[in-house]
């Protein structure tokens, strides 16, 4: 018998003639590894495009954790950004004070800055803050992402604005963004769901810029694996407490039984914005009387917690 025929069928790219790595559900059709990587470089590149999210001479921050989603938009942006005119990267890790995690995510962000010749900077909760994330999370664990999302938001924009960034860009990808507007359309949060990072911000902030939100979790990890970048990194250890990672279970199965579920949620997300324009009054900014940043109120979200904690 022919071994050939004791082999399971692989079947061929649609685009050529090269056995296929992956099938997109939603296009019907088997891409191989190079045409598949391809597909997702043009269409990160739309999305830059299109959104106007990086222009000539910006200087762009990455957010780069050292995990998969990070790790693919730096590798993404440093092969797409020569097309721009004087873009330059840089790259900001925050080190929270995770012990058994961060350890290794900040050893993988900073070889392969090394392995890219970019510029890479990192900025710690306990130079900011006094604390690491572990010290304050001490008897307030079901709050870990709640805190450690405002406390890094914050070290970001300071990390950015240190190394002179006109634009944050973070590796939110298509499951992330579904996941959020579930997550506040099941907090009944209106304001949360329409709202645009960085848009109408008067030159207070740093635009924030997610050029990997129309790329899946999956393609995101095929995209490493063809490229040689995939690394087994810890979990962080307080994910089991967030409502996200219920919401991301469930988000995928139903993506899983009806492909497009998440484009359809996204789809749906701009058309709230489209009806909600203009009906949403957001409330005037303010000084924030401790640290000065804008805010609605008397104190910027970063220095009430901060007060609440005892800081």
């Amino acid at each position: 018998m022919n071994p050939k025929h004791l082999q399971p069928d692989v079947p061929e790219c649609s685009l050529c003639a090269d056995p296929a790595v992956v099938y997109q559900r939603n296009a019907g059709r088997h891409l191989c590894g190079a045409h598949f990587t391809a597909d997702v470089e043009l269409r990160v590149a739309d999305t830059i495009r299109t959104r106007r999210m990086i222009i000539p001479q910006d200087r762009v921050a990455v957010a780069l954790s050292g995990g998969k989603d990070s790790t693919a938009l730096l590798l993404l942006l440093s092969q797409l950004l020569p097309a721009w005119q004087d873009v330059r990267l840089i790259a900001i890790t925050i080190d929270e004070g995770i012990i058994g995690y961060r350890e290794e995510t900040i050893q993988s962000a900073e070889r392969l800055t090394r392995h890219l010749g970019i510029e890479h900077h990192c900025i710690s909760f306990t130079d900011l803050f006094g604390d690491s994330l572990d010290t304050v999370l001490k008897g307030r664990e079901t709050q870990a992402c709640s805190i450690c999302g405002i406390l890094r938001k914050k070290a970001l924009v300071v990390g950015a604005q240190q190394a002179g960034a006109t634009k944050l860009a973070t590796g939110h990808n298509l499951d992330d963004e579904a996941q959020s507007v579930l997550m506040n359309v099941f907090r009944g949060d209106l304001p949360r769901l329409v709202r645009n990072s960085g848009a109408g911000s008067s030159g207070k902030f740093i635009p924030r810029i997610k050029p990997l939100s129309l790329i899946s979790e999956k393609e995101i990890a095929m995209y490493l694996m063809l490229n040689d970048a995939w690394n087994e990194l810890p979990e962080c250890p307080y994910t089991h407490h967030a409502l996200r990672r219920e919401v991301r279970s469930m988000l995928s199965g139903f993506e899983y039984m009806h492909p497009g579920t998440m484009l359809h949620l996204m789809e749906s997300k701009k058309k709230i914005e489209r009806y909600c324009a203009g009906s949403l009054i957001s409330a005037p900014l303010h000084a924030c009387r401790e640290c000065g940043d804008p805010c609605s109120g008397d104190l910027c979200q970063v220095c009430s917690l901060l007060r609440s904690l005892g800081k």
